[in-house]
């Protein structure tokens, strides 16, 4: 980022935090939060943030007139004033207000960078869903925009603040119990892939489909692509590595404390299920090496899992023992005998009723509800202290950037080595070039902006 659009963004922090001077002046000491994407999971993410601080949620913005209603009318009955949000169809009309101390970003991956990016300028720190974005120098410009204006980003890979898995690290981990580990494994065998092959038809009147497309290709719209069936196409994310690798690649690196990967490769593609829409691989591998470490990766969205009690998980072998994790449990098994150690999700209904009725009404994961509560504490904590959240953006990036390269190396057909210090390819100018998506006009993309 040059000095000119630092200072830019410099100012516009500034005078944001006038306006919240301003507030705070006028005896409203609560922390203002907007939302940008009203859907399952921004609905998941800020009904958590409202069960662990009255916070008061100003401005909500989502492109489909429904569900930025629905949301709305949810808010007023929960948080502590009553008060209905302002509600917004332009994510840049809701932070030109520049009175949001928080925001959450909940769109679909395509739409992830550019709302981050504005509302950290606007002066505002950020929850942003996983993964940071859809292409590698996309995740990048959203860790420079986080550190040029001094906010804090807090990625949702909240396997890092899930209770039982901080036990399995604290317990195993960081207890030696593995001895010298020099292999993991990642996996996703769910059912998850889009298998409809709809009629393309006109876009339903509440929903602005320009605005949805955004800076992706403009596809014909068909009902996979609103709401969430979205993920089928890779106009708009990365499929199943960039959807559930991010998570379990990104709870193994933090287990054992690692950084960016050597190289990466990867190879699959769409094997079985031919009849659908959906555009996303059926069955993949990946390849992560690490210094005396290598992380593989494998889905597939047909068949059975190989351990159907493990059907989404982290496999961790050490020449001591060997740790599994998943978001229900954990279980280490020492080598040669002896006692097992485990350990399960934290399910809290009887200190948060309304996770019953979220879990109805809006999908909410009850084993997830504990994570989120947890990641969004550690957010806040952050805030308090102008520090790196456990999901920091580096990290987030990090970990999305090596799923997205998991793509480009199973396009290409070949290993990639990426260098970190200059986000490029190692000797492979094709495969660099493939680490920015071209943007749709207008739309600029923000390692250019």
């Amino acid at each position: 980022m040059d000095r000119r659009k630092f200072l830019a963004g410099s100012a516009l922090a500034a005078s944001a935090a006038a306006t919240r001077h301003a507030y705070a002046a006028a005896g409203d000491t609560k922390r203002r939060v907007g939302l940008i994407g009203c859907g399952w999971y921004g609905k998941c993410d800020l009904l958590q943030l409202l069960n662990i601080e009255p916070v008061e949620v100003v401005s909500l913005c989502d492109v489909d007139s429904n569900m930025l209603n629905e949301a709305a009318d949810l808010i007023a009955t929960r948080q502590v004033s009553k008060q209905r949000p302002r509600t917004y169809g332009q994510y840049t009309e809701m932070l030109a207000e520049k009175d949001l101390d928080i925001v959450l970003v909940a769109t679909p991956d395509h739409w992830h960078a550019l709302p981050m990016i504005a509302a950290v300028q606007s002066g505002a720190d950020v929850y942003v869903q996983k993964p940071t974005g859809v292409d590698v120098l996309e995740s990048k410009a959203m860790l420079d925009a986080a550190r040029a204006n001094d906010r804090v980003v807090q990625v949702g890979t909240q396997r890092r603040s899930t209770p039982h898995l901080i036990e399995a690290k604290q317990r195993v981990v960081d207890a030696g119990l593995l001895g010298d580990v020099a292999h993991a494994e990642v996996c996703c065998y769910y059912h998850m892939r889009a298998r409809k092959n709809p009629p393309d038809t006109a876009p339903p009147e509440y929903l602005d489909y320009e605005t949805w497309t955004g800076p992706a290709p403009m596809r014909p719209y068909n009902e996979l692509v609103h709401p969430r069936s979205w993920r089928a196409f890779m106009e708009y994310g990365n499929g199943i590595v960039g959807d559930m690798c991010v998570h379990m690649l990104d709870m193994v690196r933090w287990q054992l404390g690692l950084g960016w990967p050597k190289r990466i490769s990867s190879s699959g593609g769409i094997y079985v299920d031919h009849d659908s829409k959906a555009n996303i691989s059926d069955t993949q591998s990946a390849r992560y090496e690490f210094d005396q470490l290598d992380i593989n990766w494998t889905h597939r969205s047909w068949g059975n899992a190989p351990d159907p009690e493990w059907p989404w998980a982290g496999i961790i072998y050490g020449d001591r023992g060997t740790l599994k994790l998943d978001v229900h449990k954990y279980e280490f098994t020492p080598r040669g005998g002896g006692q097992k150690l485990t350990g399960e999700k934290l399910i809290e209904t009887d200190k948060y009723p309304t996770d019953i009725a979220d879990q109805k009404d809006w999908r909410l994961e009850l084993h997830v509800a504990s994570a989120i509560r947890g990641h969004m504490r550690d957010f806040l904590d952050a805030i308090d202290q102008r520090s790196k959240p456990i999901a920091d953006i580096e990290q987030g990036h990090i970990s999305s950037a090596s799923c997205i390269m998991a793509n480009v190396s199973m396009e290409l057909g070949r290993s990639l080595e990426f260098d970190p210090a200059t986000h490029t390819i190692v000797g492979d100018d094709e495969a660099t070039s493939k680490l920015k998506r071209p943007y749709r006009k207008p739309y600029v993309h923000p390692s250019q902006a």
